[in-house]
């Protein structure tokens, strides 16, 4: 039995054009997955279709986007409610989350170019990775080129943006080679919010060993970003990672990232109030599974984490963790699939947390599959969460860690190849939320610890491919959240998550060579008007010469996405790709 399901499952791998491996121990394709998870490829047509990584997250409802400004220069990324903090980000598996700041989570250290796919999992992902995946995972996934080319891209829009992209590859039996870099800025829509962003990749294979070095840099005028305040800030990241895949059933991973911090609160006067921090983290994992009888597979790994910050403003600090888990697999590939894991991870001397999860799914027939699962998650505070200290915040040195029980069940529909839709019903219950709240609109902002808020949330998707040329793509989550301790108190960020938001994507393709892409987002936040704003793309995707135009928020809404925080008009850039594939 398990050769025959093993065989089976190598079939079905093959034939799948995506697989997930962020929301289980070993990929699966995507229908055979027992938790909710949305796959993006990146490369190709869809490149020459989006302008950052936030275009990709922006087609799912349930991810909620909290931009303080266009092309990704500081993005909160929140999954079924969550804060910034409860969502974990990866880069191949690794951490990028930020130990000073959750706002800095979004600071990818690579070029667009280099980037295959992006994998959200919805729901708890601490059994899998620890702290922080409270809300859900978003993994960006690189991948180093199977073809040499040479790619150059240029664009220039309204608000002064000009932009240049570069990508090259180089394959040679089994090595290959990319290196990337961007450049991207603008004078801004409003005064104060121009912006300047630059990132440098390089992706190295060569025998089952992945090198990945990448450097973002970015200084941006912020504007209403933290008040009222004329600030300007810039951001540094560093990234390497080396992954050796050992034999088939074993791999070892490392990763390095710095982040620096300049914050200056009033631009025109520096020497009033100036932050420096710099934030250093070093990860490795040990990975392995096992065969057991039955069909069922054995995965087991350790982990460890050890984070720094040196600040003017949080002072110097260090907070090492070190993690084990286990988890059991059990699978019967278009019959059913259960999964049963637990991690414990530790830090400081004594304190550690437990994730618990146990996920099932069972087809009822060929077309529909019944899933349902439970876990426990937990967020360990940042650095600013007990340290910082301006005119308008101050944290907490006694805040506690979060903690969360997440319950979800839903059934999948898989009609064929061209359609497949999906519901789900999910409920979080959190213990000791951390967020910054005030009493009054002249208080400042404090973090404080809340005891209990509990989200309650539907989703809602479907994708059909009609006559190979057009994919359509609709999905809705509505959510309510509720606790008891706000009567009087003004929270900052918990209580801005959007109680309804449906998206709907279109894409097309015209004359074999003509790639065009509409996207409408309706969106209503708590006690908050809705809003809607839609975006068009278009690009030649054949040819040496490749022009494109992005025309984004087009019916000139007026909208904030974190209160007082506005956002562009209407927007175009328009370009040309060259694409020099090699003869």
């Amino acid at each position: 039995m398990r050769i025959a399901a093993a065989a089976v499952l190598a079939c079905t791998l093959a034939a799948q054009e995506k697989v997930v491996v962020t929301g289980t121990f070993q990929p699966v394709p995507l229908e055979e997955s027992e938790r909710p998870v949305r796959s993006e490829l990146v490369r190709g047509e869809q490149v020459l279709l989006s302008n950052t990584v936030t275009d990709f997250l922006s087609r799912d409802s349930s991810v909620d986007l909290r931009q303080r400004g266009a092309h990704n220069l500081q993005t909160d990324i929140s999954i079924r409610g969550s804060t910034f903090g409860q969502t974990l980000v990866l880069l191949n598996g690794l951490r990028m989350n930020d130990v000073q700041t959750g706002h800095h989570n979004a600071d990818l250290p690579v070029a667009m170019e280099s980037i295959e796919s992006i994998e959200v999992l919805k729901g708890s992902g601490s059994t899998l990775y620890g702290s922080d995946a409270i809300g859900g995972v978003v993994n960006f996934i690189t991948k180093a080129p199977e073809a040499t080319e040479f790619r150059l891209r240029t664009g220039i829009g309204n608000f002064g943006t000009n932009q240049q992209r570069a990508s090259i590859g180089y394959v040679r039996s089994r090595f290959s080679q990319q290196l990337a870099a961007t450049r991207d800025f603008s004078t801004g829509f409003i005064p104060n919010r121009d912006y300047r962003n630059l990132a440098l990749t390089s992706l190295t294979d060569w025998r089952g060993t992945s090198i990945v070095l990448g450097h973002a840099d970015k200084p941006f005028g912020a504007e209403q970003y933290y008040g009222n305040f004329n600030s300007w800030e810039r951001t540094k990241t560093w990234f390497a990672s080396a992954h050796q895949k050992i034999d088939d059933r074993t791999s070892a991973s490392f990763g390095f990232r710095r982040h620096t911090d300049l914050f200056v609160l009033y631009r025109d006067r520096p020497q009033v109030f100036t932050n420096r921090h710099a934030a250093e983290s070093f990860q490795g994992a040990f990975r392995r599974w096992e065969n057991l009888p039955r069909g069922t597979r054995l995965h087991w790994g350790v982990e460890g984490l050890h984070d720094k910050v040196e600040s003017t403003n949080l002072g110097n600090h260090t907070r090492a963790r070190g993690a084990g888990y286990a988890a059991l697999d059990l699978r019967a590939v278009r019959r059913f699939s259960f999964s049963l894991g637990v991690r414990e991870e530790r830090y400081r001397s004594a304190d550690s947390q437990l994730s618990p999860t146990a996920a099932a799914g069972a087809w009822i027939d060929q077309h529909f599959k019944l899933r349902a699962s439970v876990s426990r998650a937990f967020r360990l505070p940042t650095f600013t969460d007990l340290y910082y200290r301006d005119p308008a915040n101050i944290g907490s040195p006694d805040l506690r860690p979060e903690r969360a029980w997440s319950y979800e069940g839903g059934l999948d529909w898989n009609a064929s190849s061209n359609l497949r839709g999906s519901i789900t019903v999910f409920q979080r219950r959190e213990r000791d939320g951390i967020d910054y709240t005030r009493r009054s609109l002249t208080d400042i902002w404090r973090a404080t610890n809340f005891q209990s808020i509990r989200f309650t949330g539907f989703e809602a998707s479907t994708r059909a491919r009609i006559a190979d040329k057009h994919v359509l793509d609709l999905s809705y989550t509505g959510l309510h959240g509720f606790q008891t301790q706000l009567t009087g108190i003004f929270s900052r960020y918990t209580f801005n998550y959007p109680n309804h938001i449906g998206v709907a994507t279109w894409q097309t393709n015209l004359a074999r060579y003509i790639a065009l892409r509409a996207r409408v987002g309706a969106v209503q936040r708590y006690a908050r008007d809705p809003y809607g704003v839609l975006d068009i793309h278009a690009a030649r995707t054949r040819g040496t010469i490749r022009p494109f135009v992005q025309l984004t928020n087009l019916t000139d809404t007026v909208y904030q996405e974190i209160f007082g925080v506005a956002m562009p008009g209407r927007a175009a850039i328009v370009g040309f790709e060259l694409a020099l594939p090699r003869r």
